[in-house]
């Protein structure tokens, strides 16, 4: 009903619709009418009204609510429905259980704050409130279970694809970390629930670091955190920026339904700035360590690292670019 008069008062533009009409339209009395417009002034809409003029919208918050996400959004798939919390533990959690449940392909859940957010190998991801997008999206993809590592790098190239939209040149470190001057703008976690021959679901988290200062940040991630707004220089709208990262995720998803994952590889190339780098590497499983230089990813994503004895296939690590001062 909310999204409903919203979208009367969007339509109305600078004139004032009476609460007769909106709630003749609405098929709602006007009283109920009018608990409505006050919920939708407490999150943040400046809504104007007159005694014999009705109500008029001045102002829409920049804040992650589906009225403001999901209008001229028109994705196909991502986002045909969007779930929004002011608070939640984990976006990843929340997917997943309610993909258990049976949520559609595309689905999105959103949250202004998350109390425990994580990245990968279970490291904490910094979530303040109004400062950043924290979502997960349900994929009920038709491809086999050994394709969906290259979720993650689909997912990537989306938020990258959406920066350039916005004027900022986006870096990819590989897998799915995007920096700024060797700091780390978006954290990726994908998670899977899968049989030997097909996938239940897929949920991929995204924690972008859109409108975070730096004093904003703990001490601890200070020197290795960033956000798109210390990159541009001032602050970015999040709702137009959300919008950017879905209509890009929605339209990779649909090519690789269609076409595999080739371009989503090659454009993950054309954004990479791992490619050419001598890099470290440090194996998750064995604890590995070993140097060479990053030279492609093959078709599974995995990195191809060239070393003294000979070329290495990485799957699962931590890969870091040797500094400009040349010492690890």
């Amino acid at each position: 009903m909310r999204n409903k008069i919203l979208e009367i008062l969007r339509n109305a533009g600078d004139t004032y619709i009476s609460g007769e009409e909106i709630a003749d339209r609405l098929g709602v009395s006007r009283t109920a009418v009018w608990k409505h417009i006050k919920e939708m002034r407490a999150q943040g809409y400046e809504i104007e009204s007159h005694a014999r003029s009705g109500y008029s919208l001045r102002v829409a918050p920049d804040a992650l609510l589906a009225g403001e996400i999901n209008h001229g959004l028109n994705t196909q798939v991502i986002g045909r429905q969007i779930i929004c919390h002011d608070e939640i533990d984990s976006t990843n959690n929340e997917a997943k259980r309610l993909a258990r449940e049976g949520a559609a392909d595309g689905t999105v859940i959103v949250a202004e704050s998350q109390t425990g957010g994580k990245g990968r190998l279970e490291r904490k991801f910094f979530s303040p409130k109004g400062k950043g997008i924290w979502f997960s999206v349900i994929l009920r993809p038709k491809f086999l279970p050994q394709e969906a590592p290259k979720c993650t790098l689909m997912a990537a190239v989306a938020v990258a694809r959406a920066m350039a939209e916005f004027g900022l040149t986006p870096g990819i470190k590989w897998p799915n970390d995007l920096l700024y001057e060797n700091k780390k703008l978006v954290g990726i976690l994908t998670e899977m629930s899968a049989e030997m021959d097909g996938i239940n679901y897929i949920v991929i988290g995204t924690g972008i670091n859109v409108n975070i200062d730096s004093s904003d940040f703990p001490e601890d991630i200070r020197e290795v955190a960033t956000s798109l707004s210390i990159m541009k220089g001032e602050r970015l709208p999040r709702v137009k920026f959300f919008q950017a990262v879905l209509r890009a995720f929605d339209d990779l998803y649909a090519k690789v339904q269609q076409q595999g994952f080739a371009p989503v590889l090659a454009e993950w190339r054309q954004y990479s700035i791992t490619l050419g780098q001598e890099v470290k590497v440090i194996g998750v499983r064995d604890g590995e360590v070993y140097t060479g230089k990053a030279v492609d990813i093959d078709e599974d994503g995995a990195l191809l690292v060239d070393t003294e004895t000979g070329r290495q296939k990485v799957l699962a690590g931590d890969v870091s670019i040797r500094p400009r001062n040349g010492k690890w």
